[in-house]
């Protein structure tokens, strides 16, 4: 007799529910890797160019939208506590993912400025001219 956990046990023998369980498992580990990716890339995105902000945006809300979805699917199916572990972390890194967005839309002429003066800085007193450089170009409540 084939227990329920034998690899080789033919899935015609095992009751639907337990496909269904299967699938909705398949599914969740589907949406929970498209939410890794989509909370990397929006990370990754952004310490590209401020000028791809768009894109980090756009990655950023999708992580938010698919972690939530992901949040409420594995709490009311009860899914591997991994997985749960894994879109609370998520979440809070797309959290702090979208209050970077924003102060970066908001100050994007600044960042840009301040990214473009970076790259040209080759030693750590161009670094700090750029430094400067930010903190003059702020608004003067900022400082």
């Amino acid at each position: 007799m084939n227990s329920p956990h034998d690899p080789g046990a033919s899935p015609r023998g095992q009751n639907p529910g337990s496909e269904a369980a299967k699938a909705s498992l398949l599914k969740t580990h589907t949406l929970f890797r498209m939410f890794i990716v989509a909370v990397l890339g929006s990370f990754f995105v952004f310490q590209l160019d401020v000028n791809y902000l768009w894109l980090a945006a756009l990655l950023t809300a999708a992580a938010v939208v698919i972690g939530v979805v992901l949040l409420v699917r594995a709490a009311r199916l009860r899914e591997s506590r991994l997985v749960l572990f894994g879109t609370i972390s998520g979440l809070v890194v797309s959290a702090v993912m979208v209050l970077m967005v924003l102060a970066s839309a908001v100050f994007f002429n600044q960042v840009r400025d301040y990214q473009q003066c970076s790259r040209h800085a080759l030693t750590e007193q161009a670094a700090s001219a750029c430094r400067t450089q930010l903190e003059k170009s702020m608004p003067t409540q900022l400082r």
